[in-house]
């Protein structure tokens, strides 16, 4: 299955999901072939889809699963939701925090002079970081908070990811975080293998935590009977409005890039019609140049070689954007190889094959992104590789 529309949520724990599950209408369950089950349904009031699914704790199998949904869905996206444990007193309990990098803070090398850190971290997307903030200004996601949610704030800040459960200010692992990633607001253990798998898989990833202790000596089996559920819905809530932000943007980007091509233009003996879009097309034309158009109906298995023919389309519009400038060497040369990963994967007949197809193809889009030509041309392959029986 392949949907640009689609987001992922990622949770930890039961509660966190069903914290998430709660704003999800027309749910359906689907298997993996490994046993891992994902929930798919549409936020409340929206059409935007949701695929939800359940990690465990740890970086390590968020990592898997993060990667297993990324394979299953090509989404649009992949937010992480649940509860964390708060650093330096700021945020409080029930407050959201996005996250603007992840570090994993356990990596590091022992010497005579002691553990010295290896950082490892990873960037929050800007898309997903500028959508964040505009949400936490305009307020509208606290529409769907909980009646008795209170009023939480955003923060905005790093977030450390490890192994442990942090309950302690004066322990040497909270000591290793003060001295080593003393900018971090949150601590939790999933973000950093979700962000990896994300970063394997040039997947966008966004990652979204209600606090629910102090991460001090003072978090207990009371507190976070109290507090848990509270936290989990309170970053539900924003998470949720967040991935409809996301599907939204993105529809609207895809509309007005079709609306940017040029409609029609002169050329000797009849005119000659760009048509981009990702469903039917209608055409009356003179001449319809640069382009692989099929019509009235999507392109099925034994289109395997029309499909060919627009990927080698692609590079030479990909070459023509290289001689005009549009691309640097080092783009241009990663374009092309996510060009032969794609023509490769639709060479094997079989789901598998148009699953890599898509993924290469994604790719490439993002790194043609500046590039209207290609761009929409590549959009044009992606729904027809979609397409196919």
């Amino acid at each position: 299955m392949t949907d640009t529309d689609i987001v992922v949520v990622l949770t930890a724990l039961d509660l966190e999901y069903k914290a998430v599950r709660a704003h999800l209408d027309d749910t359906e369950v689907r298997r993996h072939e490994a046993g891992t089950r994902f929930e798919t349904g549409t936020i409340r009031g929206t059409s935007c889809r949701i695929a939800l699914a359940l990690t465990g704790v740890g970086n390590q199998s968020s990592a898997v699963i993060a990667e297993r949904v990324i394979q299953e869905f090509s989404p649009l996206a992949v937010l992480f939701v649940g509860v964390a444990g708060s650093l330096w007193d700021k945020p409080v309990r029930g407050d959201v925090v996005v996250a603007e990098r992840v570090y994993a803070y356990h990596g590091g090398t022992s010497e005579d002079g002691g553990l010295k850190a290896r950082p490892r971290a990873w960037e929050a997307p800007h898309a997903v970081s500028q959508l964040a903030h505009l949400l936490d200004r305009s307020g509208d996601w606290r529409e769907r908070l909980p009646a008795e949610s209170g009023s939480p704030d955003v923060r905005f800040g790093a977030i450390a990811a490890g192994e442990i459960v942090q309950n302690s200010s004066k322990s040497r692992e909270a000591k290793w975080i003060r001295d080593h990633y003393n900018d971090a607001i949150a601590i939790e253990m999933e973000a950093a293998g979700v962000a990896h798998a994300g970063h394997l898989n040039s997947a966008t990833v966004g990652i979204v935590r209600g606090i629910s202790d102090m991460a001090d000596g003072t978090k207990d089996a009371t507190s976070d009977v109290q507090w848990q559920p509270r936290a989990a819905a309170n970053a539900a809530a924003f998470a949720i409005a967040l991935a409809e932000e996301l599907v939204t943007e993105r529809k609207a980007l895809d509309m007005s890039r079709a609306e940017s091509r040029p409609e029609a233009a002169t050329s000797t003996g009849g005119t000659t019609v760009h048509n981009v879009a990702s469903g039917q097309v209608g055409i009356q034309a003179g001449t319809v140049t640069g382009s692989t158009v099929w019509m009235n109906v999507a392109p099925t298995s034994d289109r395997i070689d029309d499909l060919a023919a627009a990927v080698a389309d692609l590079r030479v519009r990909l070459d023509r954007a290289r001689a005009a400038g549009e691309f640097d060497a080092d783009t241009y040369e990663a374009a092309e190889e996510e060009l032969d990963t794609a023509a490769t994967a639709l060479r094997a007949p079989n789901k598998d094959g148009r699953k890599k197809a898509v993924l290469a193809l994604k790719r490439l889009n993002g790194l043609a992104a500046e590039t209207t030509d290609v761009a929409a041309q590549i959009a044009l392959v992606i729904a027809a590789v979609n397409g196919l029986s």
